[in-house]
């Protein structure tokens, strides 16, 4: 592929619900353009994007892929995203990289939550945005719909430069809004002019008159020439959307059918046409040498720098790290330093990715994006790759974190290493997966974004590594403490051949207060009853007790142990035997002072659209929590904060968004511990005695 240079380059992320058609338009783009000589089907398991074993078994996209497509003298990186929102840490990836978006809507299914999702992506990363509507051949799509929709859910600047020409249920033609005219198609990409139907007209007239509201609100002649009812020209239209597309104050609407590749040439015309090139964006980081800021904004004349925005781990072709150049030129043979890590990176060869073919270049210019192979395990998704004069740091980018957990265990004994290894693998590649070495409760727990997420790291892990573990619900740490005081004497005699062993405490326990700590010991021996000596011995056999509990095998917490008397033998007794007393006298002095379990308790934050807070909540109550409070955060949202018993939580990433529509999203943290209801502690007890 040849060299673009940055004026040239369109950086664009399609973003939409799953299902929506992205990875078949990904398909007809690269068709239309000639980077393909056929389309693949995603049910034919041979599209360009999705390359990896378990997005061909499962239908849909697991992460995201680069396609770089030329057209009309440019070059547009198409990164292609997963729609469902268990892979979101692959779509957040994508937008960091983007100058753009196209919004992918199903003519069918229409505007659905992830359309929501996607342009709420787009504020937040503030991009200009197109909405692109698939599914027109089919029978029961409908544009003019999904444009009220639009229009009622994001106000006007919603603007359709394109509508649909159908006969018998079927797409013909369309009209272009921007030069009024008709065109029928006669072959893929090709069409020819033609009279707009009557039928279309309303439409067609209702659609122009919002555009050229919309111009004519770019500057003062043109409102009055608007006023005075001059036309303007086609590319008067075209140079005024352009502004307007770039500053977020209108949002054209195209269509197509990805089957057909309808209207896929067109929408690859408007990102050239309308779409910024990545010198309009700013682009800031800091140098470390000098802690000055530094302006990349992907000029190509300043020091080369770019950020690392994605990794690949593949067994068969190795690792790529996806780059976007944010400064410079990068070339093949670089000797790059990532000041993250404090390394030097020698580049070898430059590549643009078409799925997971690599294609090599001899340079990049900056705003381009593509993937250099086999840099060192140091360099990691969000560092920066700059010049050891001139170190820069880019700010990482803000990913989802991962609430959703199983524990995982190993099929195959033995293979504990090796799942461990791939692991990290998957992690270097997925930022949003995490795993957590439980020591307390002897597990290691696997977290995702979903359910759904873990089930696919599983099937990865089997299929890739081939190694197996299974998914299984994980323990909870509970705790044990007292309520109420006790006191014990307790001796510890044993007599053989030779020195015998004596010890002898006499103690009080009672609730210390503090369940941050597991005890307080204090002593208040008089007389020399137990020798100074002692105490220690005394202290360790509380620290081996206080690790599980005579309850239920916990760690207890908030106890206060008072040694206040007991006995020795001049002969007899050791650092053993009073240890091995107190270890005794703690089991009994536990007992008697009403042990109870402790559960740990999350504070939860669920963020929902304000119809959903009544069932959230009763939800809520079902798994025992405490709703605290509620704080509307604006556009139609509501924050639901809470109490929720850990063992509460299993499961709800699948029920809240059920419940909600995938709109439901939710946060916790640990808080404290609290007493668990009896019949929680009686069946606890119950299934620790059991194992």
């Amino acid at each position: 592929m040849k060299v673009y240079r940055t004026d040239e380059i369109r950086n664009v992320v399609l973003l939409g619900h799953g299902g929506s058609g992205k990875t078949s338009l990904v398909e007809a783009m690269a068709y239309v353009s000639g980077a393909t000589n056929r389309m693949g089907k995603v049910s034919d398991s041979n599209t360009i994007s999705d390359f990896d074993k378990e997005e061909q078994k499962r239908g849909f996209s697991i992460g995201t892929t680069l396609v770089p497509i030329e057209w009309e003298k440019a070059k547009i990186n198409v990164l292609d995203t997963p729609g469902y929102f268990d892979f979101v840490g692959e779509v957040e990836e994508a937008v960091s990289a983007a100058d753009a978006a196209v919004i992918v809507v199903s003519g069918k299914a229409g505007v659905e939550v992830g359309t929501e999702k996607a342009w709420e992506l787009c504020d937040k990363y503030n991009l200009p945005r197109m909405i692109y509507v698939t599914e027109m051949d089919v029978d029961d799509a409908s544009f003019r719909q999904i444009v009220e929709d639009l229009t009622e859910k994001y106000g006007k600047v919603i603007a359709p430069h394109f509508s649909p020409i159908r006969e018998n249920e079927k797409l013909v033609g369309y009209v272009n809004i921007i030069k009024n005219a008709g065109r029928r198609y006669t072959g893929i990409s090709q069409r020819e002019e033609c009279e707009i139907p009557d039928y279309c007209m309303e439409y067609v007239e209702k659609y122009r008159e919002k555009l050229l509201e919309s111009v004519a609100e770019t500057s003062d002649e043109f409102m009055e020439r608007y006023f005075a009812g001059e036309e303007f020209s086609v590319e008067e239209i075209r140079a005024a959307m352009r502004t307007e597309v770039m500053e977020g104050t209108i949002v054209p609407v195209a269509m197509g059918s990805n089957i057909q590749a309808q209207g896929v040439a067109n929408l690859l015309s408007d990102i050239v046409r309308f779409f910024p090139s990545p010198d309009y964006r700013e682009c800031i980081g800091v140098n470390r040498t000098t802690n000055e800021m530094f302006e990349g904004h992907y000029n190509f004349a300043s020091p080369k720098t770019a950020y690392v925005f994605k990794t690949m781990v593949d067994p068969f072709i190795g690792k790529y790290s996806f780059i976007k150049v944010c400064s410079g030129v990068l070339k093949g043979d670089d000797v790059m330093y990532n000041a993250s890590s404090e390394t030097e990176e020698k580049l070898g060869k430059i590549y643009t990715m078409c799925g997971n073919k690599p294609m090599e270049v001899s340079e990049m210019f900056a705003g381009d994006i593509g993937a250099i192979a086999k840099l060192s395990p140091n360099t990691k998704t969000g560092d920066t790759l700059s010049t050891k004069n001139n170190q820069i740091l880019y700010g990482k980018t803000d990913y989802s974190k991962p609430y959703t957990y199983m524990k995982y265990v190993c099929k195959n004994k033995g293979d504990e290493d090796k799942v461990s290894q791939a692991l990290q693998k998957m992690m270097a590649e997925d930022v949003t997966v995490k795993v957590v070495n439980d020591s307390e409760n002897r597990q290691t727990l696997l977290y995702g974004m979903g359910d759904q997420h873990l089930e696919v790291l599983a099937s990865k892990l089997a299929a890739r590594y081939k190694c197996e573990i299974t998914l299984e619900t994980p323990k909870v740490a509970f705790r044990e403490t007292i309520k109420k005081k006790s006191d014990v004497d307790t001796k510890y005699k044993k007599q053989s051949g030779g020195h015998g062993q004596y010890g002898h405490v006499k103690m009080r326990f009672e609730p210390s207060g503090d369940l941050e700590t597991p005890y307080v010991f204090e002593e208040e021996v008089v007389g020399g009853a137990v020798p100074k000596n002692y105490f220690p011995a005394v202290e360790k056999g509380l620290q081996e007790s206080v690790l599980k509990g005579p309850l239920a095998g916990y760690p207890v917490v908030g106890v206060k142990a008072v040694l206040y008397d007991g006995s020795y033998h001049p002969v007899d007794s050791s650092e053993m035997a009073f240890k091995t007393a107190t270890i005794q006298a703690f089991k009994k002095g536990v007992m008697e002072a009403g042990p109870v379990l402790l559960e740990p308790i999350a504070s939860v934050k669920v963020t929902v659209p304000d119809d959903y807070t009544g069932d959230v909540m009763g939800d809520l109550n079902k798994r025992r929590g405490r709703v605290l409070g509620m704080n509307p955060v604006g556009s139609g949202k509501t924050v639901i904060e809470a109490d929720v018993p850990m063992t509460g939580l299993f499961g709800y990433c699948t029920v809240l968004r059920s419940m909600t529509g995938g709109r439901g999203t939710y946060e916790y943290e640990f808080a404290r511990y609290e007493q668990a209801p009896s019949d929680v502690q009686e069946a606890e007890i119950a299934k620790r005695a059991e194992e």
